[in-house]
């Protein structure tokens, strides 16, 4: 089995040094259709219609995608198939009325046409290692894992993008943009355009056009929302608190999101105390790195009980706001004025010992 990760793939694939078979394996979508671009562009454009082709396996069986893969390239010197979404290469049991023959793609993976480039677009995480054509695919194929991109990988496919258009950003400026998208890829270089554009004059972005152009994603005001509820900032806390809804966000959905961040800042906690590393903690979480990076700087600050008071609390306010008609933005108000009260309660407890 061959592993690589999406530059040294993307690298490989533009320089024409092609393998039979390769999964690409992840959900990061953006470094998905990058790689699904440059395979592509192998193909001359003249010959893309007859020697391209591309089979959904929740709708198409794989049987078809074989035929066309088994076939002679039609005056050209290759014929590139992609398969996506193999669900049957995960543990997931799918119900469809599609049926697959799964004996002549283990024979395929054993046997590959050698003129023909045959691509698996897997957005999962991973896939079935007790499954045979699971074990065999990956003694075949070159498999290319997105699942996961670092802070630092991120910033440097940002840079690449930017210097293709001789455009630099300040270090600051490019820092909120990370903060700003919750350090998710796809989102960034969506928003590169109208930077772009903002720069074309300067050939430079800074940090005011960073904060003018990009709006903080949900999950990042929820993670300033965090941060005043844990430093006891009532009033900030409830004025972004009605912010967010007057933008249409739904309460339950805030409060869900602001549950699943105290229970990672918990977790974190707990195991960094434990002597887990960032590396670690963002593959044994399953979380992305960005994400952990930003819990393992809040949680220095601040308590356990105070995480756990936090969560208790948020926990309560989903419950009345499932059961109860009480008006979800008064919950919270009650929520921030409990939670305060009972923390410097704690704090004078302690303090008088």
């Amino acid at each position: 089995m061959i592993a690589i990760n999406a530059q040294q793939a993307l690298k490989s694939i533009r320089n024409g040094d092609l393998a039979p078979i390769y999964v690409i394996l992840g959900t990061v979508d953006y470094l998905a259709d990058q790689l699904k671009h440059a395979f592509t562009q192998q193909i001359p454009s003249e010959e893309q219609t007859m020697n391209v082709g591309s089979y959904d396996m929740e709708t198409t069986p794989v049987a078809v995608a074989l035929d066309d893969a088994m076939s002679a390239p039609f005056f050209g010197e290759r014929r590139l198939v992609f398969i996506n979404h193999p669900y049957f290469l995960t543990g997931e049991n799918k119900k469809t009325k599609v049926d697959h023959d799964l004996d002549s793609l283990q024979h395929y993976f054993e046997h590959p046409e050698p003129s023909t480039i045959l691509v698996l677009m897997a957005p999962y995480e991973k896939l079935d290692a007790r499954k045979k054509l699971v074990k065999t695919l990956k003694k075949q194929a070159t498999t290319v894992e997105i699942n996961q991109v670092s802070e630092a990988e991120t910033q440097r496919y940002v840079q690449a993008a930017l210097d293709e258009k001789q455009i630099r950003i300040d270090a600051d400026a490019l820092q909120e943009l990370v903060n700003r998208t919750d350090g998710q890829l796809g989102l960034i270089m969506g928003q590169l355009p109208k930077l772009m554009i903002y720069a074309a004059q300067s050939q430079r972005i800074d940090l005011a056009a960073v904060q003018a152009l990009v709006t903080k994603s949900l999950t990042q005001n929820v993670f300033d929302l965090v941060n005043d509820v844990l430093r006891y900032q009532t009033q900030p806390a409830v004025e972004l608190y009605h912010e967010l809804v007057a933008a249409q966000e739904a309460p339950l959905k805030i409060n869900a999101i602001l549950l699943g961040q105290f229970r990672l800042l918990l977790q974190v906690k707990i195991m960094v105390h434990a002597g887990y590393s960032q590396g670690s903690l963002a593959s044994t979480l399953k979380v992305h790195p960005y994400r952990v990076k930003l819990a393992m700087q809040t949680v220095r600050h601040f308590d356990q009980a105070a995480l756990r008071a936090a969560y208790l609390g948020l926990l309560q306010t989903e419950v009345q706001m499932k059961t109860t008609q009480r008006d979800p933005e008064l919950l919270f108000e009650l929520f921030m004025v409990q939670f305060v009260n009972e923390r410097q309660a704690a704090r004078t407890t302690r303090s008088s010992r």
